[in-house]
C-alpha cells in the first residue's frame, strides 16, 4: 500500500509552495533532557522494563517472598530449639542463714548458666499442619504474583501496540495529506486550463484542510501514546525511544482444545483458588487438633550454684566438701484441654465457614475461567478474521484511488468520487492497523488464562 504513495513525496514541496503560505506545523511540548540516540524497544524489552517498575507486580512478588519466609519459619518451628541462658540471683541476707531470706534459694549468690534444648509436642507439630498451611499460603502468593504479571503483560501489550498503531496512523495521515495536496494541485491546474469548474477546486481545498487537521490529530495521538508507554518503562519520563513494529508477524492462534488444556494446567487464578481452599483445609485441621492434648519437653544442662565455677561448695551447707556443679534436668509438660467456655469449638466453626467460602470461590473461579476461555478465544478468532478482511479492503482501496485519479484526469469521474476514494483509503488503512492491534491484544488477553503459547 505504501508504494502507491511513494511518488507523492517527490511532489509535496512543489505542491505546498503552489498553495501559498500554510499554517505552521503543530508544535508539541516534550520532556527535557532527551539524548540524541533513542533506544530501540521491542515488546519483550517493554515487558522486562515494566516488571521492574510496576507497583502491583512488585508488591505481589514481595508478598510471595514473605510467604516463603513464613514457610521457612513454620518448618523450623517443628524442630527442637536450642538457647543459652545466663542468670544471676542476688538475695538479701538475714544475718543468720547462709541461704538468705528466700526459701527457694540456697545462698545469697546464685549463678545459672544453662544450655536449653526444647521441643513442643502437639498434633499440629507431629502432623505438620501449620507447615503445610504455610506451603499452601506460599503457593497462593506465587499464584497471585503470576496473576499480576499476566495482567501487566496485557496492559503493556495494549500500550505498546497503541503506540505502534498511532505511528502507523500518523504515516497514513501523512500520506493522506500528501494525496490531498496532490489532488488539489491537479484540480487547480485543470481549472486554469478550463477543464473543470471552480467548485472542484473548492472541494479539493476543503479535503486538503480536513487532511491537515487529521494529520495534526494523528500527531497528537502518537505523542500521547508514547507518553503512556514511557511512564511504564522508565523511572523518569523519557520519550527518547522507538518501538519495533512487528504487527505483521503475529503469533499463531492454537486450537481451542489446546488452549483449554493449557488453561486447566496453567491458569494462576484457578491455582490461587485451589491453594486458598487448601489453606482453609489446614485451618480446619489445626482447629480440630487443638482439642487434643499437647505438651513439651525441655532439657537443661549447665550449672546452678553459689559460685560461677565448675566446682564449688554449697553455701547452705558449708561443711560439705567441694562438689561438681555441672548437671542436667528434664522437664516434661502435658496440657489437656478441659474447659474454655466454647472458644475452641467456636474457632473450629469459624475455620469451617472460611473453608466453605473458599469452596464457593473455587467453584466461581472455575465457571468464570470456562466462560472467559470461550469469550477470549472467540474474540481472538474474530480479530484474526478481521485482519484478513481489512488487509484485502485496504489493498482494494489503494487500487480504487489510483484508478479514480486516472479517470478524473481523463474527465470521466467527479471530484466527489476522488474525495470518497481518498477517504476510503484512509479508513481502510486505519481499520487494518486497528485489526492487527486488536488481534495482538486478543492473544495477550487469552494468554492471561493459558500462559504463553
Amino acid at each position: 500500500m505504501v508504494p502507491v504513495f511513494v511518488a507523492f513525496f517527490m511532489l509535496l514541496p512543489g505542491i505546498l509552495q503552489a498553495q501559498g503560505a500554510e499554517a505552521p506545523a503543530l508544535q508539541l511540548t516534550h520532556p527535557p533532557g532527551q539524548t540524541p540516540s533513542p533506544a530501540v524497544i521491542t515488546l519483550q524489552d517493554a515487558l522486562d522494563r515494566a516488571k521492574n517498575l510496576d507497583v502491583g507486580l512488585q508488591s505481589a512478588l514481595l508478598d510471595a517472598q514473605t510467604a516463603g519466609e513464613d514457610r521457612a519459619q513454620a518448618r523450623a518451628a517443628r524442630l527442637p530449639g536450642v538457647t543459652e541462658r545466663t542468670q544471676y540471683l542476688g538475695t538479701q541476707g538475714n544475718g543468720t542463714l547462709p541461704s538468705g531470706r528466700f526459701v527457694t534459694n540456697d545462698g545469697v549468690h546464685v549463678y545459672r548458666e544453662w544450655g536449653i534444648l526444647s521441643q513442643d509436642v502437639s498434633a499440629n507439630t507431629i502432623l505438620g499442619t501449620v507447615y503445610k498451611r504455610a506451603q499452601a499460603a506460599e503457593a497462593f502468593a506465587k499464584a497471585k504474583a503470576e496473576v499480576a504479571l499476566r495482567g501487566l503483560q496485557v496492559t503493556v501489550t495494549k500500550n505498546y501496540y497503541a503506540l505502534v498503531t498511532a505511528e502507523r496512523k500518523y504515516g497514513t495521515a501523512q500520506l493522506g495529506l500528501q494525496q490531498a495536496a496532490r489532488f488539489l494541485q491537479i484540480a487547480t491546474d485543470q481549472e486554469r486550463a478550463g477543464q473543470t469548474a471552480h467548485s472542484d477546486t473548492v472541494k479539493a481545498d476543503l479535503q486538503y484542510q480536513q487532511s491537515k487537521q487529521a494529520f495534526d490529530d494523528a500527531t497528537l495521538a502518537m505523542d500521547n501514546a508514547k507518553l503512556n508507554l514511557a511512564v511504564m518503562l522508565f523511572p523518569a519520563i523519557n520519550e527518547n525511544f522507538t518501538v519495533v513494529d512487528d504487527l505483521d508477524t503475529p503469533q499463531a492462534l492454537p486450537s481451542f482444545a489446546d488452549a483449554q488444556a493449557m488453561a486447566e494446567k496453567q491458569n494462576p487464578d484457578l491455582r490461587a483458588a485451589n491453594e486458598a481452599l487448601r489453606q482453609t483445609g489446614f485451618d480446619v485441621k489445626a482447629a480440630r487438633n487443638a482439642f487434643l492434648p499437647s505438651g513439651g519437653i525441655e532439657t537443661d544442662y549447665g550449672i546452678e550454684a553459689n559460685a560461677f565455677a565448675l566446682h564449688s561448695s554449697v553455701a547452705a551447707d558449708p561443711d560439705r566438701r567441694v562438689l561438681p556443679n555441672l548437671g542436667y534436668f528434664v522437664t516434661a509438660t502435658l496440657n489437656i484441654p478441659v474447659w474454655d467456655w466454647g472458644t475452641l469449638r467456636s474457632k473450629l466453626r469459624q475455620s469451617e465457614f472460611k473453608q466453605k467460602e473458599a469452596q464457593i470461590t473455587l467453584s466461581q473461579t472455575q465457571r468464570q475461567l470456562q466462560t472467559n476461555l470461550y469469550l477470549f478465544y472467540n474474540e481472538a478468532t474474530a480479530a484474526r478474521s478481521a485482519v484478513e478482511s481489512t488487509r484485502r479492503a485496504s489493498q482494494l482501496a489503494a487500487e480504487s484511488l489510483r484508478l479514480v485519479l486516472l479517470r478524473y484526469q481523463a474527465g470521466e469521474s467527479t471530484v466527489l468520487d476522488v474525495v470518497d476514494a481518498q477517504n476510503s483509503l484512509i479508513q481502510t488503512r486505519n481499520a487494518y492497523d486497528d485489526a492487527e492491534t486488536r488481534y495482538r491484544i486478543a492473544i495477550a488477553t487469552l494468554q492471561q488464562l493459558t500462559g504463553g503459547f
